[in-house]
């Protein structure tokens, strides 16, 4: 399967996630709330995703849960086989438990370029959205992962890697 554009839609998706976190902690206001800041701010209007966060969630909260939501993105998205589910539940998650509706709008963001993301994880339940800490994110990244998400192969040797972000090689002349 060749993946080479949905793995570059989520790095820049990866990259837009981390300029609206940086232009939320520049407003000096970490306990504000991002919908609040959105208001404010016309540097985040051009962030659609962060409409889909619960309304009461502070920066402080955004970025723990940032940090915890994507931190297996960049070697995720270089290993030879992409693990969707990891990708997208991770995200579910630490930024969207206890809002489905969120979740619905957020994951309906992401498949206008990658049309996979998010299909086949288990439904959001509604509830209460658990408030994240700084605290929590070091908690929860140290949550196990999958073995599939973790393993590029059984095999010995390193795992054969065609494609891109791998070159093929070139004939020598």
């Amino acid at each position: 399967m060749d993946d080479r554009f949905d793995r570059r839609e989520l790095l820049l998706h990866l990259g837009d996630i981390l300029e609206a976190l940086n232009c939320l902690v520049r407003t000096n206001k970490v306990d504000a709330t991002v919908a609040q800041l959105m208001r404010e701010e016309d540097s985040l209007q051009e962030f659609e995703f962060l409409r889909a966060l619960e309304p009461d969630m502070t920066v402080t909260e955004f970025g723990a849960g940032i940090a915890s939501a994507f931190f297996l993105w960049p070697k995720a998205l270089l290993e030879a086989e992409l693990n969707h589910n990891v990708l997208a539940s991770t995200v579910q998650h630490d930024l969207f438990s206890g809002n489905p509706d969120g979740w619905k709008v957020y994951a309906s963001y992401v498949q206008k370029k990658v049309p996979w993301f998010g299909s086949g994880l288990p439904e959001v339940k509604a509830g209460t959205w658990s408030k994240r800490t700084p605290d929590m994110a070091k908690k929860s990244s140290s949550l196990e992962t999958p073995a599939a998400a973790t393993s590029s192969g059984t095999s010995d040797g390193p795992a054969e890697k065609k494609g891109w972000p791998w070159p093929e090689p070139r004939p020598k002349s």
